[in-house]
């Protein structure tokens, strides 16, 4: 069991690291807003909906609702605070159209999930109900955020390039979703593993088609220049699910 323990603990804790990746993933969105005092095409629904999730499995971590999930609530901590920053920037150097659309899709996550809150410590007073309860939402969430690259995957199809597909980031998709299935195996979670398990097939989908449409990418002829269409499509990372 020692074993055990000191094998997830270590599968935990380089989730972490890649999971800290992918939250870092939208910085050089953030850059480039705060260099230019405005956020042009962008949107702020990735980053709103990231918080969502990170606050479902910050409080499935928590001792109350699921024990001994302490990597969970680290990452999706670390996770919930790059995204409130990401979020504040946004609505910074918006205009005020958007700033309404942040203050209220932030103000109903806000209360959601004050009520989901309230009812996990009325309603469920174990920790097996809680997790049960409070895993259900994760999942959900988690399922809505893997199936975002299901737009670009249909354009990597359909153009039979891969220009607006990141590689690295299809990579760090799928490595983030396999080892926080093997950290959720360790000490069987099915909640873990059915929202990474997700996570790692959408990666692997993605490594897939860039390995098809590679050779038959044309060559960028703008000399590099920054995506637009690459940046905004995965300015909000699948949240590592993170867990």
């Amino acid at each position: 069991m020692a074993g055990a323990d000191i094998a997830r603990t270590v599968v935990g804790l380089v989730g972490n690291v890649i999971s800290f990746c992918l939250f870092a993933s939208p910085a050089p969105t953030f850059w480039r807003i705060l260099k230019k005092k405005t956020t042009e095409q962008f949107q702020p629904y990735p980053y709103i909906a990231t918080i969502l999730n990170c606050m479902f499995w910050v409080f499935y971590g928590l001792p109350l609702v699921h024990p001994h999930s302490i990597l969970v609530v680290s990452i999706n901590s670390v996770g919930l605070a790059m995204e409130v920053i990401y979020t504040s920037i946004f609505f910074f150097y918006t205009d005020n159209k958007r700033r309404l659309k942040v203050i209220f899709w932030v103000s109903l996550e806000m209360a959601f999930m004050g009520g989901i809150i309230t009812v996990t410590l009325l309603k469920f007073h174990s920790h097996t109900a809680r997790s049960n309860f409070v895993g259900t939402f994760c999942v959900v969430f988690g399922v809505m955020m893997y199936s975002s690259p299901l737009a670009i995957m249909k354009k990597v199809i359909t153009t039979k390039s891969v220009e607006f597909m990141p590689f690295y980031l299809s990579l760090a998709n799928f490595l983030n979703g396999v080892i926080w299935v093997t950290y959720a195996l360790i000490k069987f979670d099915i909640y873990i593993t059915v929202g990474n398990g997700l996570g790692a097939v959408s990666g692997a989908a993605q490594l897939i088609l860039y390995a098809i449409y590679y050779k038959s990418t044309p060559k960028n002829k703008s000399g590099g220049g920054e995506k637009l269409s690459e940046v905004q499509l995965y300015s909000g990372p699948q949240q590592p699910l993170a867990v």
